[in-house]
């Protein structure tokens, strides 16, 4: 089996099974602010244990991501954004932070885009993957919450 095929059957199956996950999360009418649960304690504290394991070496164990955020470095990578609200995690509705942690930016930007965030659908299963993206939210400012509320409702999530 080839490397594209195989990365695209993986994709399909950790997509396909974060929906399944999501469509459960979200017919709970309690849970009608997205497909993340930053309000569940439980599933916050597990979320912070993988962000330190797995993001906060690139990303800031602050959420504070690498200076110059914004600026490409001499190899032309943008350097790991932060997921605070100064950066622009929530500015993106909860499926596609899901399909950017999965598979990798340049899987989801497509045209030859590079980016060193690399997919984590190998090491991570699917409820670690929203359960990160949890505690990200979790530490965002009301306001900032509310926003990205309003972008998953637009987005039909």
């Amino acid at each position: 089996m080839t490397r594209t095929l195989r990365f695209s059957l993986v994709g399909l199956a950790v997509i396909g099974g974060i929906a399944t996950a999501a469509y459960l999360w979200q017919s709970d009418p309690a849970n009608a602010n997205g497909l993340l649960p930053y309000q569940d304690a439980d599933r916050i504290a597990k979320g912070a244990d993988i962000y330190e394991d797995a993001c906060a070496s690139c990303h800031g164990d602050q959420l504070q991501g690498e200076p110059n955020w914004r600026e490409r470095d001499a190899d032309g990578y943008l350097p790991a954004p932060p997921h605070d609200e100064t950066g622009h995690t929530w500015h993106h509705p909860d499926a596609q932070l899901i399909q950017i942690v999965a598979l990798g930016t340049e899987a989801i930007v497509g045209n030859g885009y590079q980016s060193k965030m690399i997919g984590f659908a190998d090491s991570l299963e699917p409820h670690d993957i929203v359960d990160v993206l949890a505690f990200i939210k979790s530490t965002w400012p009301d306001h900032i919450i509310l926003r990205h509320n309003d972008f998953n409702t637009r987005a039909g999530q």
